[in-house]
This record gives C-alpha cells, sequence and structure tokens, in this order.
C-alpha cells in the first residue's frame, strides 16, 4: 500500500480496539524477561508517550558526530568499523535488542584509480594543455583533503580518454539532444557538458551515446542549487549553499543491486555474469566537475576517465526485537550506512536517528516493561550509493520469506534536508520544531497539502520512486512502504536537494550550523518514525486505510478518463473495463472497513483479526505483475512503477500510450496500450477480491 493513502488520519488517534492473538510465544529467546503476551495485548499510549519523551536531541547530535567523523565509502575501513559500532550498540546489554548480527555480500563495485586519477583538461590543436579542472574539492575546513576522501567520479563510468569540441547538452536529456541536432550542431566525437537534474545521471551518458556523443560532463548549476549564487562569501564555509569547487559524486548505474547478480543475492555459489557484458552502465567515459569549472570549459576539451570495477565485501547489520504475540510479522525499519565521503546529512542523519530509537526501545526491552506484538527488524544497508546494493541483496535472498511475513518498510535515509516535514504518515501529536506549539501534522498542511473528497484538507504525500532503499521492497517484493524526512521550505529555495549533497563538504559541522542547530528536526523525526514504527508493529489492528488507497486509484482513473479518453476511443479502446474495476475495489475497501469497525467494537475471535490483518498486510503483493514491465529491471508494482508518459494516471498505461501516440491503426505499440490496460484491470480485480471476506472465495 502506498502511504499517502495507508496511514492517513490514524497517528495521534485513540488506541484502536479489539483483541489481539498469540502465535509463537516460543520463539522469544530463553532468559529474557517478557511482559506476559495476552491476546488483549494492542497499543499502549502511555508507552508511546514515553517513547517520544526519552528520544534525546543531543544524543542524536553525538551519534551524527560520530557516525560522520570519517569518510566510509562502501566496503572501506571505515565503513567496516561502523558495522561494529552497530553491532557494539545492538547487543548492549542495557540498551541492546534481542539480537543483532552483519551479513556479508560480495558486490561489484566502482572506484577511480589512486595511480592514475580522472582528469578533465581544455587543449589547443597541438596538445598542449591550456587549462586543467581540479581533481579534488577545495580543502576548506580541513575535512575535504583527508586520504580516505574519494575524488569526484561517475561510479560505474567506463575508463577512457575521449577528447572532442565541447558541446552544452542541457540536462542531458533526449530531447535536450535532439534539440542541438535541429540546430544543425554536430554531437558525432563531441564532448557533452550537462547539468544535473531533468533525467538520472546515467541516462545522460545513455543519451548522449545515441547521438555519437564520446564523452561526458555533468556539473551542478549553482541555479538548480543555490539559487543563483556562487560567490565565495555566498557559499560553504559562510551559508548552506554549495561552494564553487563543490562536485557531487554518484553511481551512473542504470538499474539497482549488484550487477553481476540481477535477482540473486551476491553470495559466493551465486552464478555471476561477465563483467564486460553487464547490462545499465554508461556507455561513455563520464566524470562530474564543479561549476567553477564548468564555465570555463569553452573549446577543445580532453577526458581522462581510469575508473576501474572491483569486486568487494559489503555488510548489512540486522538488530531485531522479537515480537511477544506475533513473531512472524516483520515491520522493517532501515537505512544505508555508506557514503561518498563524510556524509553527515546523507546517510548519516538517518542512521543518527535510528540508533537513538533503537536505544530508547532496546532499553525498554532490557527492563522488561516492553514487547512489541510483532517483530522489530532495524536494518544498517551496505553499498546503497552504488545502487541500493545491500537492500536489494537482503530482498533477493529473503525474497519468500519477506514476503509471506513482512508488514511493512520504514525508510529513514536522509532524515533532515531542512524545515518542514516531507514524510508518508502524519504524526498529529508531536510538535513542529521551533514552531510555537504547532505540531508536525499542523505544519505539514502548511507547507503541502491537498484536498481529500472525504477528509477535506490534509497532508500531500509523493510517491515512492527509487532513490533509497524503499525501492526493492515496494517495487519488487509489493511490500509497503514509507520514507520519512525534514526537509526544506521550498517557498525560500529553488534547489533541487540541499545543496552540499554528495560532496566533500556534507559535515557534522555543516549539519550543526546550517542544517538543523540544536537537532530539533532530528528529533521530530525520531519522534516520527518512532510513533509510526509502535503503531505497525503494536496496534491490534493494522493502521492500513484501504479507503484512502482507493482515492488515488480513483485519480488516476480520471486522469486517464481526462487526458487519454478520447485517443484510446480513436483507437476503440475502452477504459470502461477500468472504471468497472475501480469501482469493484472501492466497494470492497468499504465494505472491509465496516469489518474492521464491526470488529473493534466486539469480542471477535483471535483469527478473524489475524484473517483480516492479513488481508491488509498482502493487498499490496497483488499488484505485482512481473511481466508487466520486462524493459525494467525490479519493478513489477502496476502502480507505481516509473511514469515517462506525461499524464498523472496509471504508469504501463501513461508509458504505452505515450509510445503509441504517433504510431498508426493497429500498430504493436497500440496492441502495448491493450495490453497495459487488461494488466492494469486483472491487478484490480484480483485486489479487491483480496479484501473480500476470507470465505467468500
Amino acid at each position: 500500500m502506498k502511504w499517502v493513502n495507508v496511514l492517513g488520519g490514524i497517528v495521534g488517534a485513540a488506541a484502536l480496539l479489539g483483541l489481539g492473538i498469540i502465535l509463537g510465544h516460543f520463539a522469544i529467546p530463553k532468559g529474557s524477561y517478557v511482559p506476559t503476551p495476552s491476546i488483549f495485548q494492542d497499543l499502549d499510549l502511555e508507552i508511546l508517550e514515553s517513547i517520544m519523551q526519552q528520544l534525546d536531541a543531543s544524543r542524536i547530535r553525538e551519534n551524527l558526530r560520530e557516525l560522520s567523523r570519517e569518510p566510509h565509502l562502501a566496503s572501506s575501513p571505515q565503513d567496516e568499523a561502523l558495522v561494529q559500532l552497530l553491532l557494539q550498540r545492538w547487543r548492549d546489554p542495557e540498551s541492546g535488542l534481542d539480537s543483532a548480527e552483519a551479513s556479508t555480500y560480495e558486490v561489484l563495485l566502482s572506484f577511480p584509480s589512486r595511480e592514475q586519477p580522472n582528469r578533465v583538461a581544455v587543449g589547443d590543436p597541438t596538445g598542449n594543455v591550456l587549462f586543467s579542472c581540479r581533481q579534488s574539492e577545495q580543502n576548506l575546513t580541513g575535512e575535504q583533503g583527508g586520504p580516505d576522501v574519494v575524488p569526484p567520479y561517475a561510479a560505474y563510468a567506463p575508463p577512457g580518454t575521449p577528447q572532442g569540441l565541447l558541446v552544452y547538452a542541457n540536462q542531458g536529456t533526449e530531447e535536450d539532444f535532439m534539440k542541438l541536432q535541429a540546430q544543425g550542431i554536430k554531437l558525432e566525437g563531441t564532448i557533452a557538458l550537462t547539468r544535473y537534474g531533468g533525467t538520472g545521471r546515467g541516462a545522460k551518458a545513455v543519451n548522449a551515446a545515441k547521438h555519437g556523443v564520446a564523452g561526458v560532463l555533468v556539473y551542478t548549476d549553482p541555479a538548480d542549487i543555490n539559487d543563483g549564487q556562487s560567490s565565495t562569501n555566498e557559499t560553504f564555509p559562510n551559508s548552506w549553499r554549495l561552494p564553487p569547487s563543490g562536485v557531487e559524486r554518484g553511481s551512473y548505474y542504470e538499474y539497482f543491486g549488484d550487477p553481476l547478480t540481477p535477482y540473486l543475492p551476491a553470495n559466493p555459489s551465486s552464478f555471476r555474469l561477465d563483467p564486460d557484458t553487464v547490462s545499465g552502465f554508461p556507455p561513455i567515459p563520464t566524470q562530474p566537475i564543479g561549476f567553477e569549472d564548468a564555465k570555463i570549459l569553452l573549446c577543445q576539451v580532453n577526458v581522462s576517465v581510469y575508473n576501474r570495477l572491483e569486486l568487494r565485501n559489503s555488510s548489512n547489520v540486522l538488530g531485531i526485537i522479537r515480537g511477544a504475540v506475533e513473531p512472524d510479522r516483520y515491520v522493517l525499519y532501515g537505512n544505508h550506512r555508506d557514503s561518498w565521503v563524510h556524509g553527515a546529512v546523507d546517510p548519516s542523519s538517518g542512521t543518527a536517528v535510528l540508533l537513538e530509537l533503537s536505544r530508547v526501545l532496546g532499553t525498554l526491552l532490557k527492563k522488561g516493561t516492553w514487547r512489541p506484538r510483532r517483530s522489530i527488524v532495524f536494518a544498517s544497508w551496505g553499498a546503497e550509493e552504488f545502487g541500493l546494493i545491500g537492500s536489494t541483496e537482503f530482498t533477493e535472498e529473503f525474497f519468500s520469506k519477506l514476503q509471506e511475513r513482512a508488514v511493512a518498510y520504514i525508510n529513514v535515509d536522509i532524515s533532515v534536508f531542512g524545515v518542514s516535514l516531507r514524510l508518508n504518515s502524519p504524526p498529529g501529536q508531536i510538535p513542529a520544531p521551533s514552531l510555537g506549539g504547532l505540531s508536525i501534522y499542523d505544519n505539514w498542511i502548511r507547507y503541502f497539502n491537498r484536498s481529500s473528497p472525504v477528509y477535506g484538507l490534509v497532508p500531500s504525500l509523493g510517491s515512492l520512486g527509487a532513490g533509497s532503499d524503499y525501492a526493492p521492497f515496494i517495487h519488487f517484493l509489493g511490500i509497503s512502504s514509507m520514507d520519512i524526512a525534514y526537509t526544506y521550505d521550498r517557498s525560500k529555495t529553488s534547489a533541487r536537494i540541499y545543496p552540499t549533497y554528495h560532496t566533500a563538504f556534507d559535515t557534522f559541522g555543516y549539519v550543526d550550523k546550517f542544517v538543523d542547530p540544536g537537532f530539533s528536526s532530528h528529533q521530530a523525526v525520531a519522534r516520527t518514525a518512532g510513533s509510526v514504527l509502535l503503531r505497525l508493529s503494536d496496534s491490534l489492528f493494522l493502521p492500513l486505510n484501504v479507503s484512502d488507497y482507493g482515492e488515488t486509484l480513483r485519480s488516476f482513473l480520471q486522469a486517464a478518463q481526462q487526458n487519454l479518453g478520447v485517443l484510446l476511443e480513436q483507437h476503440s479502446i475502452s477504459l470502461v473495463p477500468l472504471v468497472t474495476a475501480v469501482e469493484k475495489f472501492e466497494g470492497a475497501a468499504g465494505a472491509l472497513d465496516q469489518r474492521i469497525s464491526a470488529l473493534q467494537k466486539a469480542t471477535p475471535d483471535p483469527l478473524q483479526v489475524r484473517m483480516l490483518n492479513d488481508q491488509l498486510m498482502l493487498l499490496e503483493r497483488t499488484f505485482l505483475n512481473p511481466r508487466a514491465f520486462p524493459e525494467e529491471r525490479y519493478y513489477s508494482h502496476v502502480l507505481w512503477a516509473p511514469r515517462t508518459g506525461s499524464v498523472a494516471t496509471f504508469p504501463g498505461l501513461a508509458n504505452a500510450c505515450s509510445r503509441a501516440m504517433n504510431t498508426s491503426l493497429g500498430s504493436p505499440a497500440w496492441a502495448e496500450v491493450q495490453r497495459q490496460l487488461s494488466i492494469l484491470v486483472v491487478a484490480l480485480e484480483g485486489a479487491a477480491a483480496t479484501l473480500r471476506p476470507v470465505a467468500d472465495f
């Protein structure tokens, strides 16, 4: 279930009424004191409030200081040191969890050569070097020049030394290159200078190669990240803006997971592809640079890229609290650990919150005053920056177990971008930082809102793409997922993301001085995530509102009718089956809500509660179709797959219509539109059937 629809209006509400169910108390380790489990166990609001009060901003601050002290690139010694730190915290005798283990995968990563640094230079026709771009960022605070600071590079870009005239290609989209060609500009053998945004990193190189471009440079434009400010006194360390030498690192791999073992965990025994035949890598040499260098490159450019591929060990760390009543139902809460450099915002702000929340829960656990109804799994993923590798390998290895038992996945990666909330569950009673008693819920509506036909003005929630570790859970496994972050007020800045993203300037001092002085926003995220985690793990009835899901389906349908209806009619394609399927879902969802309400007021059989919760938990899986998008790896969710078409409707339908738009009647492209429509109808009807009473086959 997409979280825009599943938790609306439940956080901060009264505890749900009803009975619980005992399933597997034997799984609790011997020797642990456990409050007597009961079929009556439900969310305890007093315990919830106690947890909210114990989450300490100063402890989060100290967590972040420790986590971001050293650069910790995936598989580096510093990354391994953080693995040991997490294990130590989660095995602490006074505040640890039931168990904590690290698991290791052997995965293909990409690094720049230390012996031959990547280089971008301007040359004249005789080969003389007239100008060379920086090979590292300016050492402004003493933290950018250490031996463990990886120089800027495009991970997975192939080695090569292309030379050619420079062509400015805007954001490197397919439309940008076609526009250049239409203007009579020769692209063959050129070097394309592009700016971040508009399309994914790797797509810039793919688009360029289609037009014969020999190499790609990518820079962060101050208009996109700094509100146009670029001088030294206007940027870090004098403000939160990106300094001129700042360079955004990143993975240019098109897919996620280990490149050599798609759909298989990267264990020693797994089959591996030949690295020379792997798809998804940039086809031509690519290198990121700073905007101070980008404005100088106006002529012949030489690009030397010496990246190399290496098999490296990368670890996930799991900390587990076993459920007292339903230990076979898992609520997962995770974030990645690795960063490109110090990574104070990305990802350590999220890990700092995770450690504080697990400390508070672990302390209650060790004191014997609390144990959740369902099991909680805390996760620290490895090698996310290279393509969500740790989380993807985990979902591949435990595919069946997770599909059968996982209730939800909560992701807190960058916990604080700035000063206003962006998340997927409204915590109504948690105070917003520095807003004079205004709740997070009210502050959320203040900045991001929409009108609901049922509830009126409610917080606006974005859909989940593939930007962090929730992607394999929602797109591959169909597990209800959410991502929580405090973001900045977009009425005050046009920055596409926080300015020092993936640079050597993302340090503890940057967060402490500019992003969240006092760490009150971090504390608010901890309370929000903690509230959601406790409600999912402790509530008798899972707080998943299926009727809200129907609002999204209805909005997708209306968009299709308004924007595609006439076109589809011209090709004898009817939306009537889709309309009927949406109506069936809405009817089944409303009936399920009524059954839940009736059970909450009665004394239901424990198995009735279990069956109903399973219907809620498994609903998301009904939208998976592994054959819906054969061109997309891991994407099987027919509602949340990537959408390339311009209409904000069901992605398969939108994409197929976009491709078929200028083709003839009866073409294969229009047959694909019909196929996608059928896939949707079957998925929605299957979802409606899942919501009906279990006895009504």
